[in-house]
């Protein structure tokens, strides 16, 4: 069993920056797959992003790619999504999800899921 918990989220303006940070349970985080989702009001959960289970390669929405980083610390149990250039459309709640099937990666199906931190831009 692993256990997320998200937290940096808040309230900032349009152009602002923030890291979110989530931490993990268990002693195998360095061999899962991590990644970032977000759920708008209204809209249903999307990917952000995605890092493998050493680092070696990431991947991101459309929509953020070039302002939002996803980097990890394994030996710290943490994962981070440094977002950048943020707008109004980010709103969203934020959630930190791992699996350890290497296909997650890719799949988008993950195990193991945060409650998540909320993320408001303000105009």
């Amino acid at each position: 069993q692993v256990q997320l918990v998200e937290s940096g989220g808040g309230l900032v303006q349009s152009g602002a920056s923030l890291r979110l940070s989530c931490v993990a349970s268990g002693r195998t985080f360095g061999t899962y797959i991590m990644g970032w989702f977000r759920q708008a009001p209204g809209k249903e959960r999307m990917s952000v992003a995605a890092i493998q289970w050493d680092g070696s390669t990431t991947k991101y929405a459309d929509s953020v790619k070039g302002r939002f980083t996803i980097s990890r610390e394994n030996a710290k149990n943490m994962v981070y999504l440094h977002m950048n250039s943020l707008k109004p459309e980010d709103t969203a709640v934020y959630f930190c999800a791992a699996d350890p099937k290497r296909d997650s990666y890719t799949s988008n199906n993950y195990r193991y899921w945060g409650q998540g931190t909320q993320v408001t831009v303000s105009s």
